[in-house]
């Protein structure tokens, strides 16, 4: 593999943690960034100056326009929702022809996809996981049934038609059959299908072999998580999880090489926490204080538009995230949100329904649901932290939260985002990723 300095981005928490920015920033000092699982439900926000840009199946690094992108086979593709974000991007003055490349391996979301999705959902009335709707889960269920489309064909118009047409017929009897729902008319989501496909068929390639050209040759790459670790179809906050699994392994699984490859991990979390949809969330604050972060947060879902739940920085979880996935350090984001406020809350243990300490995130979504978080109060502080790169420059109060973040959750917070622009970030510390994250910062 050679001297490869390869690097990964992950989120720690429930997704929406500030990803697009973190791989935004340093994807500058790579020619190649992979994005290596989820859909077009994932959602980063990028900001440039003025200029904001929502992807949500393109890498980040494809605001660069020296970075290549990759997009690995764990993905599933909505070929519609790909060529749309694909001509905003030109729209927006973002050349993506020629720089972006796609698994001939992940699967293809169908509009039957999403009409099963939606039919799901409804079905389950007060039980609803929280899903987009956009197709992910039953596209993923198509790929472990062995009858998923996969990209390849792409390529081959006559294959792709008659094995679209086929698996949407079995969808709509599913559709009909199981949840009296509407059909989807097949030879209209054909012909959307049809369209894309001749667009997108240029994009194919094999990404392992790009990857280990781009790593024998000296060149890093950066890969690039979608949603969090307690998203994870595994370890997340089963049964409410996204579909797909956000732990760095996959990434090697997705994009065919060895995890030699990947280099350290780069865990994103807030300095509080949030969550969109249903399921437990033990920090949740359901008074002024998390309406406070949601309205200073601007916390809205990129993909949705949902209002995110929000809460306090949960130590427990960010251990379980940290252990589970092999965090090297943390990116923290957003503590200009904090600013102001008087007091912080960290919950730094569970007690569970018998009062019992609950030393990690269960198995039992229910059980979970039923945890008391137990809290410790952090001071504020009064002055603004906002546009901050320096961290001499913080507050007395902000310095002492990061310092007691970084002790209790037994990892280096190495980055610091103080607002949404690309400007607005400081390393911290002398670990060895604040130490490279310095080196990208100061351009050198």
């Amino acid at each position: 593999m050679g001297d490869q300095k390869s690097m990964m981005v992950i989120g720690g928490q429930w997704g929406d943690e500030g990803k697009g920015k973190v791989v935004d920033l340093l994807s500058g000092s790579f020619l190649a960034v992979v994005r290596y699982n989820g859909g077009h439900n994932a959602g980063h926000t990028v900001r440039v100056g003025e200029r904001k840009f929502a992807l949500h199946l393109v890498p980040s690094g494809i605001i660069h326009p020296q970075t290549r992108c990759y997009m690995g086979a764990g993905l599933v593709i909505d070929p519609t929702a790909l060529l749309t974000e694909i001509d905003r991007l030109s729209d927006e003055g973002i050349e993506v022809e020629g720089r972006l490349c796609l698994s001939p391996r992940a699967a293809i979301i169908l509009p039957t996809h999403r009409a099963l999705d939606l039919a799901r959902e409804d079905r389950r009335g007060e039980g609803k996981i929280g899903t987009t709707g956009r197709g992910i889960g039953p596209a993923y269920q198509d790929i472990a049934q062995r009858r998923c489309l996969r990209t390849w064909m792409l390529a081959t118009p006559a294959k792709l038609r008659d094995a679209a047409r086929d698996l949407m017929l079995r969808h709509n009897a599913e559709l009909v059959a199981l949840f009296g729902a509407e059909e989807v008319d097949v030879d209209e989501a054909l012909a959307e299908v049809m369209a894309a496909a001749k667009r997108l068929a240029p994009l194919l390639r094999e990404v392992g072999p790009e990857i280990r050209r781009h790593v024998d040759g000296g060149d890093p790459i950066l890969f690039e998580g979608a949603q969090g670790v307690l998203l994870d179809i595994n370890w997340g906050t089963y049964p409410f999880v996204t579909s797909s699994s956000c732990l760095p392994g996959f990434a090697a699984a997705s994009c065919g090489v060895g995890p030699g490859y990947l280099g350290p991990v780069l865990g994103v979390m807030k300095a509080y926490a949030t969550r969109v949809g249903s399921g437990p969330f033990p920090t949740e604050d359901f008074g002024p204080d998390g309406d406070g972060l949601r309205d200073r947060g601007a916390e809205y879902g990129t993909t949705t538009g949902r209002p995110r739940r929000c809460g306090w920085f949960d130590v427990v979880a960010a251990r379980h995230a940290i252990q589970t996935a092999g965090i090297d350090a943390l990116a923290l984001t957003k503590i200009d949100v904090l600013d102001g406020l008087k007091t912080l809350k960290v919950c730094v243990a569970y007690e569970g329904p018998g009062g019992e300490l609950v030393e990690t995130v269960p198995a039992d979504a229910e059980l979970l649901a039923e945890i008391t978080p137990r809290y410790v109060d952090i001071p504020g502080w009064d002055g603004a932290t906002e546009g901050m790169v320096s961290e001499e420059t913080l507050p007395e109060g902000a310095r002492a939260y990061l310092d007691f973040l970084e002790d209790q959750v037994g990892v280096p917070v190495a980055l610091v985002s103080t607002g949404p622009r690309r400007d607005e970030t400081m390393a911290r510390g002398s670990s060895a990723m604040a130490r490279r994250i310095a080196k990208i910062l100061s351009g050198a």
